[in-house]
């Protein structure tokens, strides 16, 4: 069925079309082909889907509605209930604390003291966290964690700054704390309605399970997810407070949002911010285009890493979107050889590419 079935203001005020397949003005196939010598050893099916904030679908890569779980690329519109009604300014938040809150962060030293702040400030602690802890993301928090010989906590877990900003607004309307991430809390309640807002999308559509740190994650078709990171970053270019504060904060400290090995933060400082970008688990990836008002939304089919970046270069690429030289500290995500533990390169990393047209 279509993504968008009938004319709705959305979440910014803004009348869109529907979304449809017949509105695809190229097809695309962003597969990626891992090859060994002459044979092709692994292949990974890429689903996406190119959206302008205006409804319509521009690209589409194998099915762009297929409907899958938004993980961690939910985070900016899960927040949005605690900026938009004035919380994170009665808490003295700002920049810092709204970039973290919609990253997927590395667990380095800055990422875990932040989140902490955050939580003092609404005089909570690590253990009112509902996340568990989990190895930090980024190389270099690793490393500095196991050098300082001090243990794992939620805090490091890459959702602690989201959990955080949750607990925040059920501080600030006199909420139960504990349960927080249940998906029958007010808090779950208004982030689900915000999804299916910015979505288009009746709140019964946006689907409910839980994801890896313990809050619901919502399952919508890729093209509404696409259409919601397309919005956002209109209404941020239009001035609209919010959004505005949301794509200013992530693009303006990128390394908050990843890490300084992390492949959000190093896309971000690539292109100066005129790409915003957000991973989720499982091969999903959000983009949007800041100042042409699109939103790219990929799934790689079966959850590979390596498929998913080199998706999204590709994509960018295709859109003349990308930088025109990639820099040296993206090598590991853009480069296309396959080698083996002698360095000899055996193989190759390829997008099989169709007649994708001409870029919007």
């Amino acid at each position: 069925m279509s993504t968008i079935s009938r004319h709705s203001p959305n979440a910014a005020g803004v009348t869109t079309k529907p979304l449809s397949s017949q509105a695809a003005r190229s097809a695309l196939l962003l597969d990626v082909v891992v090859t060994r010598g002459a044979l092709i050893e692994s292949r990974h099916r890429v689903h996406a889907a190119v959206v302008h904030a205006d409804g319509t679908l521009l690209f589409a890569a194998r099915d762009p509605h297929l409907r899958v779980w938004w993980r961690s690329c939910a985070k900016p519109f899960q927040l949005l209930p605690l900026l938009l009604d004035g919380g994170f300014d009665r808490l003295g938040w700002g920049p810092d604390e709204l970039a973290l809150a919609c990253a997927s962060h590395g667990g380095e030293p800055e990422h875990v003291a932040l989140a902490a702040g955050m939580l003092a400030t609404v005089g909570l602690e690590e253990g009112d966290l509902a996340c568990g802890p989990h190895d930090p993301l980024s190389a270099r928090g690793a490393r500095l964690l196991r050098e300082s010989g001090q243990r794992l906590t939620r805090l490091h877990n890459n959702c602690s700054g989201k959990h955080a900003a949750m607990l925040a607004r059920a501080v600030q309307h006199r909420w139960a704390t504990r349960g927080y991430e249940l998906s029958s809390h007010p808090v779950q309640d208004e982030a689900r309605a915000t999804v299916a807002a910015w979505g288009d999308l009746d709140v019964h559509d946006v689907a409910l399970a839980v994801d890896g740190c313990g809050v619901p994650v919502f399952g919508l078709p890729l093209a509404n997810m696409a259409l919601s990171y397309a919005r956002l970053v209109q209404a941020a270019q239009r001035g609209d407070d919010g959004p505005a504060r949301v794509v200013g904060a992530m693009t303006g400290n990128p390394f908050l949002v990843g890490g300084s090995d992390r492949f959000d933060t190093l896309l971000m400082e690539a292109t100066e911010g005129r790409v915003l970008c957000k991973i989720g688990a499982e091969g999903v990836h959000m983009l949007a285009l800041v100042e042409r008002g699109i939103g790219l939304a990929i799934k790689v089919e079966d959850g590979s890493q390596r498929a998913q970046y080199h998706a999204v270069v590709a994509l960018l690429e295709l859109l003349d979107a990308a930088p025109s030289v990639w820099p040296d500290g993206m090598r590991d995500f853009t480069t296309r050889n396959v080698r083996n533990t002698r360095g000899e390169q055996v193989g190759e990393i390829v997008i099989a590419n169709g007649d994708v047209g001409s870029a919007a």
